[in-house]
C-alpha cells in the first residue's frame, strides 16, 4: 500500500472519529438540558402579580415579566383568553404550544407566566408558561 494511500485512510478515520465524538457530545449535553432543574418562584423585582397591578402599571412595556395566579374564564379565539384573578380580568394570549398537553377548566387555578404585551393601549399578557395548581 502506498504512503499516499495510508495517509488518506489516516485523515478519513480521524475525520469520521471526530464526527462520533461530537455526536455523542450533542447528545450529552442535550440531555443535561432536558433534565436540569432550578428555582421556580417569584423573583426580587417581581411586583406584577395581580391583574390589578398589571392593568394599572402606566410604566410598563413590551417584554415586562409578569406572574399571575387565578383562572382562565373565556376563549376569545385566536390563542385568546380571558383571565381573572380576585382583583379584575384582563385579556391573555396562549400560543397552542404553551398547553403542555393541560386541559384547563374555568374551575381550575392556574399560574402563568409570561410578558406584558400592549395592544392599543391595553396590557395584556403573552403567556410563556402555564401550569394547573389545583384541578377541580
Amino acid at each position: 500500500m502506498s504512503n499516499e494511500k495510508i495517509i488518506t485512510i489516516l485523515i478519513s478515520s480521524l475525520v469520521l472519529s471526530a464526527s462520533v465524538l461530537a455526536s455523542e457530545n450533542t447528545i450529552d449535553q442535550q440531555g443535561m438540558l432536558a433534565t436540569s432543574g432550578g428555582f421556580d418562584g417569584p423573583t426580587q423585582n417581581d411586583t406584577l402579580n395581580t391583574v390589578e397591578d398589571v392593568m394599572n402599571a402606566d410604566w410598563l412595556v413590551d417584554g415586562n415579566k409578569v406572574t399571575l395566579i387565578g383562572h382562565i374564564t373565556m376563549s376569545l379565539g385566536h390563542e385568546q383568553y380571558t383571565f381573572a384573578d380576585k382583583t379584575g380580568n384582563m385579556t391573555i394570549k396562549i400560543d397552542d404550544d404553551e398547553w403542555d398537553g393541560q386541559d384547563v377548566t374555568p374551575s381550575d387555578k392556574v399560574k402563568i407566566v409570561g410578558e406584558i404585551e400592549k395592544n392599543d393601549s391595553a396590557n395584556a399578557v403573552d403567556v410563556d408558561w402555564i401550569r394547573i395548581l389545583n384541578k377541580r
